[in-house]
């Protein structure tokens, strides 16, 4: 070999190792943030990343100039002062050994939207798509996807994704139910919107969980205790506990966010109190990670399949559905009712208008404190027998219970000396009726010349509930609900 051959072999592994070098020592930002986002009003907001270890790291935004030094391990965090909203596009500047600039950002309401294939389902797959997309001219809201369906054993630092200004071309390919959900927030709100979407269909909720929320819930221990023992070479799919979360959830933490909407539940569709313990760790989880107040609003499962015409009712989704009614014990949650959208035939109900509708109903009420807004339909919250009929009150009647109709995309109509339907009784042989039920004021009374001696009712509790009809004035309906535990 000639002396010029070999100082050329020498001399590549000196070069690409002081290559290697300067790329490490360039300060880096986490993927979640880049060029046109919307930053969190109103909140600490936490800007990270990596560099040199003890680099210093400066970083500018709206007047504001903090610094810090990265750690043993490269990574740096500031946190910004609470920002003011607004419209007018800034630059977010990080400097160390290189500086970053990322231009066109906002502040404003930053929301992610995750779930099943529910929430997957892109704008351009839903209905009137072509009048949705072509209307889809949003400067004030940015989408930020998190592309694939990807899974790890352990928490991941980074993941794929950039934001992009809401336009025609950006959201085809967007979650429904969240643009949905988003553009209302901006005609509300009038402040930019931020929407993040991470979702993967056909997933149950355990791989979205993170080890957190698992041992926060006793229930849940064994579950725990499986995540815990998970090392980099621990084999793991789109079904294991917190293998999704931790690629796919995880990366982003912790971004600065107000809340978080979920549409999933089909995957867990034959359970019941264990889907409400496994809610209970996915927001604990989740709020650790961003946000000890992080809004969270679910959808409760649409009609789906065959009306079952039995009274007792129970079957397929009645009892995962009753699970989500229950998990509003969680502060600071809400769930959308969708059983009158939904469609025998298909999973994926296509109108995603009302769902975002109904979902932004609970965050413009709770969050955001428009009181006049009933966050939802007539909720289930007590009853009392009274000689041969059962009274129920209800929570969110709004201005008035109604016998309803819903038709498409249109909105539910009042049906005149209306039939309540959907409603059974039963007494101390636990033995269900269809009864006759009647609105009274903001209650609604329940019978039947079959049962003298009620003692129970349950409305709309099956997997199709065809036919259930009770709605508040501000036509949304009444979620399904059970008044026994038999």
């Amino acid at each position: 070999m000639s002396i010029s051959r070999r100082i050329l072999c020498l001399s590549i592994p000196i070069l690409m190792l002081w290559v290697g070098s300067s790329v490490n020592g360039d300060v880096k930002l986490a993927s979640v943030f880049g060029k046109s986002m919307v930053l969190q009003r109103e909140l600490p907001v936490p800007v990270w990343g990596w560099a040199e270890p003890g680099e210093e790291v400066g970083v500018s935004f709206a007047g504001q100039s903090k610094k810090t030094k990265a750690g043993e391990d490269g990574k740096w965090m500031v946190k910004l002062d609470p920002l003011k909203a607004s419209a007018k596009p800034s630059s977010l500047t990080v400097t160390g050994k290189n500086k970053i600039v990322l231009g066109d950002i906002l502040v404003g309401e930053v929301w992610i939207c995750s779930g099943q294939s529910n929430m997957e389902w892109a704008v351009g797959n839903s209905m009137n798509a072509k009048e949705e997309i072509a209307a889809a001219d949003h400067s004030q809201i940015r989408l930020f996807n998190v592309p694939g369906h990807t899974t790890s054993p352990v928490a991941k630092e980074t993941c794929p994704g950039k934001w992009e200004i809401c336009q025609p071309s950006t959201v085809r390919g967007f979650s429904a139910v969240g643009y949905f959900f988003g553009r209302r927030l901006q005609n509300e709100l009038n402040v930019p919107i931020g929407l993040v979407g991470s979702n993967w269909g056909g997933t149950r909720i355990e791989p979205w969980t993170s080890p957190a929320g698992f041992r926060s819930v006793p229930e849940l221990k064994t579950i725990a205790d499986q995540v815990d023992a998970y090392t980099e070479k621990t084999k793991v799919g789109g079904g294991s506990p917190s293998a999704i979360y931790n690629a796919m959830i995880h990366p982003l933490a912790p971004f600065a966010l107000r809340g978080a909407i979920w549409y999933q539940g089909e995957s867990n569709g034959g359970e019941g109190e264990s889907y409400y313990h496994k809610t209970q760790a996915l927001v604990n989880g989740w709020r650790k990670l961003f946000n000890p107040n992080l809004a969270f609003y679910w959808v409760q499962l649409a009609n789906f399949k065959a009306a079952n015409d039995n009274p007792a009712g129970g079957d397929g989704w009645a009892k995962i559905r009753e699970a989500q009614r229950k998990s509003l014990e969680i502060k600071h949650t809400g769930m959308a009712v969708i059983i009158d959208i939904g469609a025998a035939n298909d999973i994926h109900p296509r109108n995603k208008q009302d769902v975002g509708r109904r979902l932004s109903q609970w965050a413009l009420h709770q969050t955001y404190g428009k009181s006049e807004i009933p966050p939802g339909g007539p909720l289930y919250r007590s009853h009392k027998v009274d000689g041969g009929s059962i009274r129920l009150s209800f929570d969110s009647v709004g201005s008035g219970l109604m016998v309803g109709k819903k038709e498409g995309l249109k909105p539910t109509e009042a049906v005149p000396n209306g039939k309540l339907k959907r409603f059974a009784i039963a007494g101390e042989d636990k033995k269900w009726h269809w009864a006759e039920a009647t609105i009274d004021g903001k209650d609604v009374v329940v019978r039947s010349e079959n049962v003298t001696k009620p003692v129970a009712v349950r409305y709309g509790y099956s997997m199709h509930p065809a036919g259930a009809n009770l709605y508040n004035r501000e036509g949304i309906p009444a979620s399904p609900f059970r008044t026994d535990d038999w």
